[in-house]
């Protein structure tokens, strides 16, 4: 499937991701109109992708768009959205983050077909896994062919998607802890971080390898009895590690949906 004209209103990280990713041969769409808002990465993609053009403004790229991706921050997105003409029957994507659905169809004030995405930066190399909501067929397989597409059949779903996405931080937050901690043990930092970075990615291709077998079943495989492993964990179990990451994820989740 291909699409012929794609916009972004909004040209961040996330829209420069999705373009990389989207016009890596085979090219998923046929043009693709960016913002001008933010001239350096909108006037980098033009360069590089003869498939891209700059509009002269987000209306121009909603008017110029088959699929419009709502790619601003939740701080700006009634201002932005409020000012623009929607076609009824539009495909709407917002990617504006902890922003309610019924919102978003009020500040967009068209009958469109509006579907939520949280699309992460690795998107760019067609490995980014994306959740959407409410399920759709178009949208799915757009980020499938970025990565995989996960379909959440409720809010909910999605909402508990959004916050365990609030992880990538603290999982490179961690292997910088291990790094300091080697470095500060006599280690020099970068010997340190040629280690942990393939170690850590092995562990998440382990977690990744068909068959689906349960993060607990891993934890077991690899926490010998009496061995190194178990004892970490114990450690982090037992010093509040998990009561930690539990209250986190709750508070990330509580905002998510509004309720703090």
């Amino acid at each position: 499937m291909k699409i012929d004209s794609i916009g972004f209103v909004g040209t961040g990280a996330i829209t420069e991701a999705m373009v990389r990713g989207l016009l890596t041969e085979p090219a998923y769409a046929s043009e693709i109109h960016v913002s001008p808002r933010s001239a350096h990465i909108a006037a980098t993609l033009a360069e590089e992708f003869a498939a891209v053009r700059i509009a002269k403004d987000n209306q121009d790229v909603v008017e110029r768009s088959d699929m419009v991706f709502l790619a601003i921050r939740p701080q700006v997105a009634e201002e932005v959205v409020r000012a623009l003409s929607f076609r009824d029957g539009q495909m709407v994507v917002s990617l504006v983050a902890a922003t309610e659905r019924q919102a978003l169809s009020e500040w967009i004030g068209a009958d469109v077909h509006l579907v939520q995405a949280i699309p992460l930066p690795f998107v760019a190399g067609r490995q980014g896994v994306t959740a959407i909501y409410p399920p759709d067929t178009a949208v799915a397989a757009l980020f499938d062919t970025l990565g995989t597409a996960v379909q959440c059949q409720s809010r909910k779903q999605y909402d508990l998607l959004a916050a365990a996405s609030a992880m990538m931080s603290t999982y490179f937050g961690i292997m910088e802890q291990v790094a300091v901690w080697l470095e500060r043990s006599g280690l020099e930092k970068a010997k340190g971080q040629a280690y942990i970075a393939p170690l850590f990615a092995s562990l998440a291709q382990k977690a990744n390898s068909p068959g689906n077998e349960p993060f607990s079943a891993l934890s077991r495989e690899f926490a010998t009895k009496g061995g190194l492993n178990e004892q970490v964990l114990s450690d982090f179990e037992k010093k509040g590690g998990v009561a930690a990451l539990t209250a986190a994820l709750d508070g990330v989740l509580a905002r998510i949906e509004g309720k703090n």
